[in-house]
């Protein structure tokens, strides 16, 4: 038992008492003000009780949870205690209406003992009788209620000689306990709220961790899972990953993901589009240069694999590399060194190395336009990604997430109804979830109502789709272009005649990349005299779209 401290002089005046009274208040109230944990504002108020108002060896007992049992009785036990030793507060457990703090308990209703010697209901369990001072000593126990339901006792022991009424210290104490009561229950609150916002966040958590949304991939299609199954089982090595796929099926996010999954995530992740890199520029920019290595070249620089050490690089469209890129590009996986431009010394680089395309890499070896060894060495995991006709489960899912983006982008409020998410469904997607994106932001800008339906779908959608909608790349395509008129015998040109003007759609369609063959391109071409821009427009095709056709004929 702590020491005793200086009780409160018994020979106060009434004034005097009442300041002792408002000092008890302004510091509990003090205590809450600095910390809501019931914890620390009951113990110090029972501190208060004792030393301002010889309210001596106070204890707050707390019914225990509802039993385990139907058969077993409820009981309480001291929660907070001032002036008990650790065994006293051990020892203070009761039954519900045992005892002077049982029946409190049991009934809700105050008791006041004058003499606890005569008192027989009164049990000395927490403290002994020879524990106590050798006078006559009452005891006051007060019910603690929530919702007008009591759920514990606040109790003191009083020596009953002091010059004091009993009314005051019972009027103390009636605020003390509906202040306990209110503590109690604003924790009770928050500890449920907590709990609320704990299930929530692992929900949410868990959300985020299925195969809904995994590394920012959207779907829980069986060949996208399939793909993200590939993906984490080779993600802890250090294996070259190569991507595989249509155009637009989301490669790059593939890519991040096998870097955010793999134990590099908090190093470097470097973006190489090969086939925005011009011819010359493709050493330097993948290797870096010293410092004079060609006019211009005023300081050294660190190229792309140089920049991604310790983490990975993502080397896009690997099918545009240049042959004389290749073997460098092949040393540098093989070995794991690199020398700059116009540098002597070898650097090495410890890189994850993560190519894609959408070329078959096979045929352009058989065509000599890649090199075998290059593709065996990047061909070490393939990874195939499926396209969106192959996961029309997950359209409506990706559809909503790309209305949502474009909402907050673009500070609008355009919804889908369900027979327009039936109908994206049913779309081809030739240009797979880059397409969709597109599509949806279109509607997102140019919607003139909150709500699209199907039928409001059709003028953003290509008209001619239903060759598309068979999900074949080899399906037949109605004639395009020159080649419907004349037929694979081209009619001979008049001199200097100008070129026929072929308005392009308002939407343009994605096409497949086998879309046009080779006479239908080169009537595209003649008859547009070698200009590609229109000839591509006549085809309803971009430059892009047009050149990338050539290149796969063989045109270029």
């Amino acid at each position: 038992m702590p020491p005793r401290r200086p009780q409160p002089d018994p020979g106060l005046s009434p004034s005097e008492w009442h300041t002792q009274e408002l000092l008890l208040m302004r510091e509990v109230m003090r205590g809450i003000g600095r910390s809501l944990a019931p914890a620390l504002v009951l113990r110090e108020m029972l501190h208060l009780m004792s030393e301002l108002l010889g309210l001596n060896r106070g204890r707050i007992v707390l019914a225990d949870p509802a039993p385990g049992h139907k058969s077993q009785p409820p009981t309480a036990c001291i929660q907070h205690a001032y002036g008990l030793t650790q065994a006293e507060v051990a020892r203070g457990r009761y039954a519900w209406g045992e005892g002077i703090t049982g029946r409190v308990l049991a009934t809700g209703q105050p008791a006041i003992v004058q003499d606890i010697d005569a008192e027989p209901l009164f049990l000395f369990r927490a403290v002994e009788r020879s524990h106590l001072p050798p006078v006559t000593v009452a005891f006051i126990a007060l019910p603690i209620e929530v919702k007008n339901v009591p759920i514990g006792v606040l109790a003191c022991h009083r020596i009953r000689s002091r010059q004091r009424h009993l009314n005051d210290d019972l009027a103390v104490l009636r605020a003390m306990a509906t202040l306990a009561g209110q503590l109690l229950q604003l924790e009770e609150l928050v500890a449920e709220q907590t709990r609320r916002l704990e299930a929530r966040n692992a929900v949410l958590a868990q959300a985020l961790n299925t195969n809904s949304a995994r590394y920012g991939l959207i779907g829980n299609s069986p060949p996208l899972l399939q793909a993200l199954n590939e993906l984490e089982q080779v993600s802890q090595t250090a294996a070259t990953v190569l991507l595989l796929g249509e155009s637009g099926t989301g490669k790059e996010l593939f890519a991040r993901a096998v870097h955010l999954a793999s134990p590099r995530r908090d190093q470097p992740f470097i973006k190489v589009n090969c086939s925005a890199i011009p011819d010359a520029l493709f050493e330097s920019e993948l290797f870096g240069y010293e410092r004079g290595a060609f006019t211009g070249a005023g300081s050294a620089r660190a190229g792309w694999f140089e920049q991604a050490h310790g983490g990975t690089i993502f080397l896009d469209e690997i099918g545009e590399l240049p042959l004389a890129m290749q073997s460098k590009l092949l040393r540098t996986l093989q070995e794991g060194t690199l020398v700059r431009l116009g540098g002597k010394q070898e650097v090495r680089v410890n890189v994850r190395v993560v190519a894609a395309t959408n070329r078959d890499l096979a045929r352009e070896v058989a065509t000599g336009r890649f090199r075998q060894d290059l593709f065996y060495r990047l061909n070490v995991i393939p990874i195939q990604l499926p396209s969106l006709r192959e996961r029309r489960e997950d359209i409506r899912a990706l559809a909503l997430h790309f209305v949502s983006r474009a909402n907050q982008a673009h500070q609008r409020n355009v919804n889908l109804a369900s027979d327009a998410l039936a109908r994206l469904e049913d779309h081809a997607w030739p240009g797979n979830i880059r397409e969709l994106g597109n599509l949806i932001e279109r509607l997102v800008l140019l919607a003139d109502r909150p709500l699209l339906t199907a039928v409001d779908l059709e003028r953003f959608l290509p008209q001619s789709d239903s060759a598309l909608d068979t999900g074949r790349a080899d399906s037949p395509l109605p004639a395009v272009g020159p080649e419907a008129a004349a037929g694979p015998a081209l009619a001979p040109l008049e001199p200097r005649s100008p070129p026929p003007t072929i308005a392009a759609p308002l939407v343009r369609d994605y096409a497949w990349a086998h879309s046009h063959n080779v006479d239908t391109l080169q009537a595209a071409l003649a008859q547009a005299q070698g200009n590609q821009s229109r000839a591509a427009q006549s085809l309803g095709l971009t430059l892009r779209q047009f050149s990338y056709r050539l290149r796969k004929a063989g045109l270029r």
